[in-house]
């Protein structure tokens, strides 16, 4: 069902006063709180699924969170599952998915004249409703990605599930909420469309590492993390201008999205020393401590010819 067509389901007024309405007044307070903060919401999104509340999205936080936390636990002593088939399946649809969004967002920006240096929320006709339900669906991916972080624990590859992965999965579903109900289209298409792209690289790379004899074949892991890096640097130079220039766009917006990119940025370059600058770092270090053991001409072989078979046996996915 598409964004728009769901209405919002209210209980009768006796029947609400019988069962309490617990969820309902929670709903009301919580929203009454973010109306006085934020000012009013965008009425082009009024009634959209799991858009009215915000309650949905901090529970399935909440249980992502406690999921992050329990699911390792419940896995210590259990086999890792494999789900190869299902990876890659999962893998393919989120790829064909962020490629469909990617397109959208760029032919809806072409079609409304998008301004990059400035662009309003009100201004871009009929390509903002495209824009806007392309963005929904933006929203609703970090859902579906909540997914990768599961595979990991019951795959129990744990070593991925770190603070960088947790902290990015768990706060773009809420901020995406947030946009979503306040500023739907206009200077928010950029850093979604970027991150589109990149998905698509990122995911297709997932689909095909499922494969083990894909595997000696996939060179560009790497070049995902730049590209990441490069999407941030990007995003932030396109909200500056917004800040910079006149600009009837929202500036709290503006500055909020500078800071959390830079905060991506600080933990994304962290990730990328660690991983591949102390890696090489590492592997420069072996090969210099055992270049006379390698004289022979054999040491070094059998040593890799042995790691090369322990690495088939223990690996199972």
């Amino acid at each position: 069902m598409l964004p728009g067509s769901i209405a919002t389901l209210k209980l009768p007024a006796a029947e609400c006063a019988q069962k309490g309405c617990t969820m309902t007044s929670l709903d009301e307070t919580i929203n009454s709180y973010l109306d006085v903060w934020l000012g009013p919401r965008d009425p082009r999104v009024k009634g959209w699924f799991l858009l009215t509340n915000y309650t949905p999205t901090f529970i399935f936080t909440v249980l992502y969170l406690l999921i992050v936390w329990l699911g390792p636990k419940y896995m210590r002593n259990r086999q890792p599952f494999t789900f190869r088939g299902i990876l890659v399946v999962y893998n393919l649809g989120l790829t064909l998915l962020s490629l469909y969004m990617f397109y959208e967002l760029v032919t809806g920006v072409w079609e409304g004249g998008y301004n990059f240096f400035c662009q309003d929320t009100h201004s871009g006709g009929e390509a903002d409703m495209k824009i806007i339900r392309v963005l929904w669906w933006y929203y609703f991916s970090k859902l579906i990605e909540f997914m990768d972080t599961f595979f990991f624990i019951l795959r129990k590859n744990n070593h991925q599930i770190t603070v960088l992965h947790v902290y990015h999965h768990a706060t773009m579903l809420n901020i995406w909420w947030f946009v979503m109900n306040w500023v739907p289209c206009g200077h928010s298409y950029f850093g979604a469309t970027l991150n589109s792209f990149i998905h698509v690289l990122m995911y297709s790379y997932y689909g095909l590492s499922s494969v083990p004899s894909m595997r000696p074949y996939l060179w560009w892991k790497k070049y995902i993390t730049q590209g990441q890096l490069t999407q941030f640097v990007l995003t932030i130079f396109q909200t500056s201008c917004g800040v910079v220039y006149p600009c009837p766009f929202p500036l709290g917006w503006l500055y909020f999205q500078i800071g959390y990119m830079i905060s991506l940025i600080i933990l994304f370059t962290n990730f990328y020393i660690q991983t591949y600058n102390k890696k090489a770092a590492s592997r420069r270090k072996e090969y210099q401590n055992g270049s006379m053991a390698a004289a022979n001409g054999y040491t070094n072989s059998f040593s890799s010819l042995e790691n090369n078979v322990k690495q088939r046996k223990q690996r199972k996915d």
